[in-house]
């Protein structure tokens, strides 16, 4: 259109001036490992300024307008998924953003950095100003924070159509992908969070000096004393106080320590720390990138045995992830599925093996720094009871996990809940490892005790192992033993298959 009157905005004009708009990044904060609500990551976009320090760059955020620490999580879900919130555009400083996912949440940072023009960059920033007082209805699985990035940068330049590459669900880590198959990513950057440092300080200080910064923390080791103490260099002692530092905020954003002890206890730390001069060593450990990761739907076809007698299994799942895949892209220890569904076929009939609504496991592996709950829960129909019948079943469950480089472990309890004819009562407690060192190969492994309010018990075992044969094929061989003592009923079921998983 020509001729048309032009118009100037002293507040656009103002904010634009601040901003400084020259070009875009788009961020992703991975899972938050005990956040359901937060599982999938998150992203928004930076407007970076001319400015040499991105910290004083601003982002763009789109979020439902509700606060899920202060409404019950069961009603904060349903009314995510139906479109029971707005959902409203914020402009933050990106060190406020970082402070609260990379430092409050202990949320790893990623940033792709996009070649958008500046006229294409100042174009979005205008669309924005446009957006500044509206709202829409937030939908958790489709028009979400991220579906709305992807629109922005689809104003910026019109040739790209992000959004046609999805159609049931918008995945925060999913809209990564299509930036990468258009070619619009220039750079990648890595910003550990603090739990991300913590774990790299338990590599790097010195097996007798690990417990040294819990000491300076709760003061049974004077800060003086560890200065003057000749049998420890000066590398070293700029590592404990830097990891004393760092455990402190971790503590005091868990909520351990108060406002005045973590003020008086920082200046003391940082005053010591001052001394010993500047260090050259940082955290040189770089997870995935979450682009190699799997994508979010899967299918999967296997073959195999049971009771002696073959069978055929194919399987689809709606979204995301679960600890028997590569963890290669995705926060280790976790996983989480919706609408997981598997149909079995025999020689005489076809049945529905299992109906996943939903599944989350998060296990934190506790080290010297990190310490945390484990937890896990599932909704769906499975026949793991052996009475010939899908079950519906819920269970919530917790317990303690620990490891290392080579994989880790875990010890879980679950209270049960079981359908069939009518509804029953148990107890589970299993014991559980996952051996993920190497990215292409991954295993896992898991004992379970089931007591139910019949009489009825269980053992179950499962073992599984697979290989990556690239980032959307892993193929993967199983094993599953379930015995079922029902008064003087032995029953026993094995299971052996292998297959194939495709990601899409």
């Amino acid at each position: 259109m020509q001729d048309l009157p032009k118009v100037n905005c002293q507040e656009y004009e103002s904010l634009k001036k601040r901003v400084d708009p020259v070009s875009v990044t788009m961020v992703f904060p991975s899972a938050h490992i005990n956040s359901p609500a937060s599982m999938f990551g998150h992203t928004f976009l930076r407007i970076n300024s001319s400015y040499n320090s991105r910290l004083l760059s601003y982002a763009i955020n789109y979020a439902a307008d509700a606060d899920p620490k202060k409404e019950n999580g069961v009603m904060f879900a349903i009314k995510g998924l139906f479109g029971g919130y707005y959902g409203k555009y914020s402009l933050l400083p990106y060190y406020e953003k970082l402070k609260e996912y990379r430092d409050t949440e202990n949320r790893d940072i990623w940033e792709y950095d996009l070649d958008l023009t500046s006229q294409e960059v100042e174009r979005m920033f205008a669309h924005i100003w446009e957006l500044k007082d509206t709202n829409s209805y937030y939908y958790f699985f489709t028009e979400n924070c991220s579906y709305n990035m992807l629109w922005l940068l689809e104003v910026a330049r019109e040739k790209l159509h992000l959004r046609e590459y999805f159609g049931y669900q918008v995945i925060p880590l999913e809209t990564v992908f299509p930036l990468q198959e258009e070619g619009i990513i220039t750079q990648k950057h890595y910003r550990p969070s603090k739990r991300s440092n913590l774990v790299w300080f338990e590599r790097v200080i010195e097996s007798e000096n690990l417990e040294k910064p819990h000491q300076l923390i709760d003061s049974s080791l004077d800060v003086e004393s560890f200065l003057e103490d000749s049998s420890l260099d000066v590398a070293q002692k700029r590592l404990v106080l830097e990891a004393a530092i760092e455990l402190l905020e971790y503590s005091f954003k868990s909520n351990e320590l108060s406002k005045e002890e973590h003020l008086e206890l920082f200046h003391k730390l940082t005053t010591a720390r001052a001394t010993l001069g500047v260090s050259k060593m940082q955290n040189d450990i770089l997870p995935h990138n979450p682009l190699e990761g799997h994508r979010a739907m899967r299918t999967t076809l296997t073959q195999g045995e049971r009771e002696g007698h073959g069978l055929t299994q194919l399987g689809f799942r709606f979204a995301y992830h679960d600890i028997e895949e590569s963890h290669v892209g995705f926060l280790r220890g976790t996983g989480i599925e919706f609408g997981d569904v598997v149909v079995l076929r025999t020689r005489e009939k076809t049945y529905l093996e299992k109906a996943t609504i939903i599944s989350i496991d998060s296990y934190t592996q506790n080290s010297p720094y990190v310490k945390g709950f484990s937890w896990r829960t599932k909704i769906g129909w499975d026949r793991k009871y052996l009475n010939d019948k899908t079950n519906f079943s819920l269970n919530i469950g917790a317990g303690y996990s620990t490891g290392n480089d080579l994989g880790y472990v875990y010890a879980m309890a679950d209270p049960y809940l079981l359908y069939t004819s009518k509804a029953l009562g148990g107890v589970g407690a299993s014991v559980g490892a996952v051996l993920d060192q190497y990215k292409s190969l991954h295993i896992a492994t898991q004992y379970t005790q089931r007591y139910f309010s019949d009489s009825c018990r269980q053992h179950l075992y499962n073992l599984s192992a697979g290989y990556r044969v690239s980032s959307n094929i892993f193929v993967k061989m199983a094993y599953e033993n379930i015995h079922h003592y029902e008064n003087d009923k032995d029953l026993k079921r094995e299971t052996l298959q292998a297959g194939v998983n495709f990601y899409f």
